[in-house]
């Protein structure tokens, strides 16, 4: 007998938590996580919104004509699930202030929860359903993502846009109640097609590929349930996903964990403190320490010196960034704007914060280096991301700080007030960014609308229907 394939393996899950019995076997721990992403990524996708990569998205949206029962952030408009997820992904992921996750090193929920709730809403589906299917999606793409063992990341492919795909349409073909032949079709379709390079990052395409990721899981959901096949063994293929993408290497073993370990739970998920790049954060969590420890003057700083892993030093490649994007790729601006300005927020990406001479000097002072600590074995299994700072004052002292993890990661969780108060400062980020014409007036939020979405969100299991989740009524 032939044995069966990852996407066999995957679908078989998916479907086997059609029954509402095997639904209830979800813990409550990964569903508490899982609502708390959905919180985290509607927050960042109405600030996204106002963003002009999320109108050119929109544009793209209503462009196509596509009307359907799906809401698109920023805009009156109901559109198919497949524009809408679109639209919504991109917006999701424009501020870079989306969420990651170390099983495939990727940014799941910003692809994966606008292809869940577009679909739910073209179903009529509950708030428990969309939360479910959420958590589908999350598990498989992140499955996929610990069985590439790094390797595609590595080999410089943007994991987001490749793994993407396949965590939207698990959690579309949950919604859609696929059968077993259709899902691992539509699991097949969304594989074959599936792609992305790191060449995106500093650039609008990485938001606008965060978009494709969930319009792509959702077409190849819908095709495979109007008949279409897929490759079911895109993986193991001579000319598939192992070989093409990730050197001939992957952990099928991790695909029979779907169910007994929630990737969820561990590796966990990591919920952004400041809208940069995940490989900031330590650094960042570090010099702030020090300084505050140390009462250092900022002014009197001549040099910081950051101790990164390799992933950090290759991610980080904008030492004077010329734009947001490039901003947010840059660990000189983020430790200078963390450090004048005591954390950086979203107004801080902006054109004019990059022109400001002290920022501009402090940045000329900070380095970032690849020691021999990095070589140790584990040392960046323990901190993946983690950073060693020194900071050398004028007058010769030098002070130092590690940090393994960023706070917000999985293991240094903030707390829930704190990822509510997030929440609510993108919904009035987006509300007045959409006011001042940067973007639809739609559905952005004020205070009001945010503190009323917010409340549906954390009550999104007892919601009956979610196409009224984004009504200000």
């Amino acid at each position: 007998m032939t044995p069966p394939t990852a996407i066999d393996r995957l679908a078989d899950w998916i479907c086997s938590l059609h029954a509402d019995r095997a639904v209830r076997n979800i813990p409550a721990s990964v569903r508490s996580i899982a609502a708390n992403c959905l919180i985290d990524t509607i927050g960042v996708a109405f600030a996204g919104s106002a963003t002009a990569v999320a109108r050119t998205a929109r544009a793209i949206a209503v462009d196509a004509g596509s009307r359907g029962d799906a809401a698109v952030l920023g805009s009156h408009h109901l559109f198919s699930a497949p524009a809408a997820a679109f639209a919504n992904a991109t917006s999701a992921h424009a501020l870079d202030f989306d969420d990651n996750c170390y099983a495939g090193f990727v940014h799941g929920s910003a692809v994966i929860a606008p292809a869940a709730i577009a679909v739910a809403q073209k179903r009529n589906a509950s708030g428990r359903d969309l939360l479910t299917a959420f958590i589908v999606g999350s598990e498989c793409e992140y499955a996929v993502g610990a069985a590439t063992n790094s390797v595609l990341y590595d080999h410089g492919w943007w994991t987001t846009g490749v793994l993407g795909p396949i965590g939207a349409c698990a959690a579309a073909a949950w919604l859609l109640k696929l059968d077993r032949r259709q899902t691992a079709s539509a699991l097949g379709l969304a594989v074959a097609g599936t792609g992305g390079m790191k060449a995106c990052f500093g650039t609008d395409a990485k938001a606008l590929m965060a978009g494709r990721a969930a319009e792509a899981g959702i077409v190849a959901a819908l095709l495979a349930a109007q008949g279409a096949s897929g490759p079911h063994d895109a993986f193991e293929h001579w000319n598939g996903f192992n070989g093409l993408f990730n050197q001939g290497e992957f952990n099928l073993a991790t695909m029979a964990q779907l169910g007994m370990q929630w990737f969820l739970e561990s590796p966990g998920v990591d919920i952004k403190r400041i809208p940069l790049c995940l490989s900031s954060h330590a650094a960042v969590d570090a010099a702030m320490a020090l300084v505050a420890r140390h009462a250092i003057d900022v002014a009197a700083i001549e040099e910081i010196v950051c101790d990164v892993p390799q992933i950090v030093f290759a991610n980080l490649i904008y030492n004077q960034p010329a734009t947001r994007q490039q901003a947010q790729f840059s660990m000189p601006f983020a430790i200078a704007v963390s450090l004048l300005y005591g954390s950086v927020q979203l107004q801080h990406l902006d054109g004019a914060v990059l022109q400001e001479q002290p920022v501009l000097e402090l940045m000329k002072r900070v380095k970032m280096t690849v020691g021999p600590r990095w070589s140790l074995e584990g040392a960046c299994e323990a901190a993946p991301e983690g950073a060693n700072v020194r900071i050398r004052l004028r007058g010769g002292d030098w002070l130092e700080e590690f940090q393994a993890q960023a706070r917000g990661s999985a293991q240094c969780p903030m707390r829930q007030d704190e990822i509510e108060a997030k929440f609510m400062q993108c919904m009035e980020a987006g509300s007045a960014g959409n006011v001042h014409g940067q973007g639809g007036s739609g559905n952005g939020g004020d205070r009001d609308t945010g503190a009323l979405l917010l409340s549906r969100l954390k009550s999104i299991e007892t919601l009956p229907s979610v196409r009224e989740l984004f009504s200000v009524r």
